[in-house]
């Protein structure tokens, strides 16, 4: 594909949060009139390697300036990784700390939490042998009642909950441990759907987490959409979305 035609793709569509495949279409066909749909198949197949384009759900796409989000894993929790790693190898889990939310929020909060979510079978496991490891204040499912009256003024606390199937999550590997991080995706369904859990993360602080999230890195819409469906709130957060940041999601939500 010539070099100029990608740049005139990425001019074209660059300011755009999303835009469809028949645009794309119709993109091409200014330069190639009689293309035919197998060809054009390749020719998203050569902009996907390229990473000129990336998929945002299906037959969305979006220019990929935006880096793919990765954040910084603290001491803390790649010693809890790699406790986990080595006692429960080959199940699925994943971990983070709200440390990470912090570059999204409109406010530094002074609350932390580290969440560890595992298969179900493995959950009262996973919390005895943290108990017997560490000097944390580790919370089992914990329901209202425990967070707002033990969470809430707990200085180092751990929250062990059950991992929802396909759940989006990856690998990673810091010095040599393998282990198993959010993807943003599941984050940002987490905070919503989880209010109780995460209170100082809800309100116009939760808008501020969404838009910054969305306008910052690029995200997988197939993805959040399917986990929130999982969790029953596949409509109320795309209303939410509507309502406070439709000038980022109007190409993307039907």
């Amino acid at each position: 594909m010539p070099k100029i035609i990608e740049n005139r793709l990425i001019e074209e569509f660059k300011d755009r949060e999303a835009f469809s495949r028949e645009e794309l279409f119709d993109f091409f066909r200014l330069f190639e009139p009689n293309l035919k749909e197998g060809t054009f198949g390749w020719r998203i197949y050569d902009l996907k390697k390229k990473n000129i384009i990336k998929s945002i759900q299906r037959g969305y796409y979006t220019i990929s300036y935006k880096p793919k989000y990765k954040p910084e894993i603290s001491r803390v929790i790649l010693k809890l990784a790699k406790v986990i790693s080595e006692r429960f190898e080959d199940v699925k889990y994943c971990l983070w700390d709200t440390d990470w939310i912090n570059e999204f929020s409109q406010h530094q909060s002074g609350k932390k939490l580290i969440i560890i979510e595992i298969e179900k079978d493995f959950v009262e496991s996973l919390y005895y042998e943290l108990k017997d490891t560490f000097r944390f204040d580790i919370y089992l499912n914990p329901d209202e009642k425990a967070i707002d009256f033990y969470i809430s003024e707990s200085q180092n606390p751990v929250v062990i909950k059950k991992l929802i199937t396909r759940s989006p999550i990856s690998k990673r590997t810091e010095k040599r441990i393998k282990f198993y991080t959010p993807l943003l995706e599941k984050i940002l369904v987490d905070l919503f759907t989880e209010n109780k859990l995460f209170y100082f993360y809800q309100g116009a602080e939760l808008m501020h987490v969404y838009e910054n999230a969305l306008k910052n890195y690029t995200l997988n819409y197939t993805k959040l959409f399917s986990y929130a469906k999982r969790r029953d709130r596949e409509q109320d957060i795309k209303q939410f979305m509507t309502n406070n940041m439709y000038h980022l999601v109007k190409d993307i939500i039907e």
